[in-house]
């Protein structure tokens, strides 16, 4: 059985939210890829409903990559309590915070509805789950709390 790094995590030892670097990845024909951590509330204490994670996740695909090179993929957790950023570059994981504070920052002051990008029956798999009132909400709380970039120790940026 294939050991998966994020079932090896202790998720009561973490302090939401934060960042962190989960791992480098060789490919077999070259090139390097790194996974990230994107913890946005801490883990089995709350979650982000389905509505409000599902459009943070459709913002973070645009907004994050407006301000980091090299995006592969944001994608939720299912415990709905952050996200994997996939990426052909490796950052530090203050880089990685910084950019997500300023995007979380981003959706709070300046989102409209029609700034978010597939949310039609053409362009998304659910597209009446959506609720940019939640993600601004836990924008909020998020931004409240800090963005640390070490998941055990509060480093905020």
């Amino acid at each position: 059985m294939a050991e998966v790094e994020s079932f090896t995590l202790d998720h009561t030892k973490v302090k939401a939210p934060y960042v962190r670097l989960i791992t480098e990845e060789k490919g077999p024909n070259g090139g390097t890829v790194a996974n990230y951590d994107l913890r946005l509330v801490q883990p089995n204490e709350t979650a982000i409903e389905t509505a409000g994670i599902h459009t943070l996740e459709h913002l973070f695909a645009d907004l994050m990559r407006n301000r980091l090179d090299g995006i592969i993929d944001i994608s939720p957790f299912g415990c709905r309590t952050g996200f994997h950023m996939i990426s052909w570059y490796t950052y530090s994981t203050e880089e990685v915070a910084k950019a997500l504070k300023s995007t979380l920052q981003e959706i709070v002051d300046k989102i409209k509805f029609s700034d978010i990008q597939g949310v039609s029956a053409k362009t998304c798999g659910n597209y009446k789950d959506h609720s940019l009132h939640s993600a601004k909400e836990w924008s909020k709380i998020i931004l409240s709390q800090g963005i640390s970039s070490d998941p055990y120790v509060r480093k905020v940026v």
